[in-house]
């Protein structure tokens, strides 16, 4: 039984674990959390760029490849790790769902940079890239707007008669009425904004407006 439990401790014990190989993986992290740094920088589709969290998909790649490669080492180790990382609790809301795709992007870079299989997370994350970009530019001409008026008197069913004549899909999400005037809000899927904005500006009726491009929570 000493023998074999021998075996066991010596088959999770490695010796190429040296400077090099450190330097190595890390040198590979870096390289590819700046690649990833980048490609959310000037791809992610969120109106408003958040730094803070870039930074932490960017760094975050670091410590999980010298995890993975001290997990490498010792069993003592691979066995202290799993313990310590079982009580912890992340509680940190993640708003946008893309968002998880950069993290579980992060969490395998330092794994692959860990177990040093460079070329599959090169090649994977050039991938990942190219997919995000055509995904983020396929919209199937589904262009969704909301259209703020407003206006001194009622003139919902005129704005139902453009929206009609032009067969756009719309829907009335709001309608507020004060002393000073009428609010509507409208959403709606045109592709010619251009064209009905030269109709709404002919309106007489409509003191102002303004069209907003929006995507899920982000308004453009």
């Amino acid at each position: 039984m000493q023998n074999i439990i021998e075996n066991i401790t010596n088959s999770f014990t490695s010796n190429a674990i040296t400077m090099s190989v450190i330097v190595a993986v890390l040198i590979m992290t870096l390289i590819l959390s700046v690649y990833e740094f980048i490609v959310y920088r000037f791809v992610s589709h969120r109106s408003f760029y958040n730094k803070s969290f870039n930074i932490s998909v960017a760094i975050l790649p670091f410590f999980i490849s010298m995890i993975i490669l001290c997990l490498q080492s010792n069993i003592v180790i691979t066995l202290g790790t799993i313990g310590a990382l079982a009580i912890i609790r992340f509680r940190t809301a993640v708003k946008d769902p893309v968002d998880m795709v950069y993290l579980l992007w992060s969490v395998f870079i330092g794994i692959v940079c860990g177990c040093q299989l460079y070329s599959v997370g090169a090649i994977t994350s050039i991938f990942v890239t190219i997919v995000l970009i055509i995904l983020d530019h396929l919209n199937f001409g589904r262009c969704p707007y909301v259209l703020i008026v407003h206006s001194n008197e009622e003139l919902e069913s005129d704005i139902e008669d453009i929206l009609k004549d032009k067969k756009i899909n719309y829907k009335i999400k709001s309608r507020n009425y004060t002393s000073k005037g009428y609010d509507y809000v409208i959403e709606f899927i045109y592709k010619e904004i251009k064209e009905l904005n030269k109709i709404l500006s002919k309106n007489k009726k409509i003191s102002k407006y303004s069209i907003i491009e929006y995507d899920a929570d982000d308004i453009v």
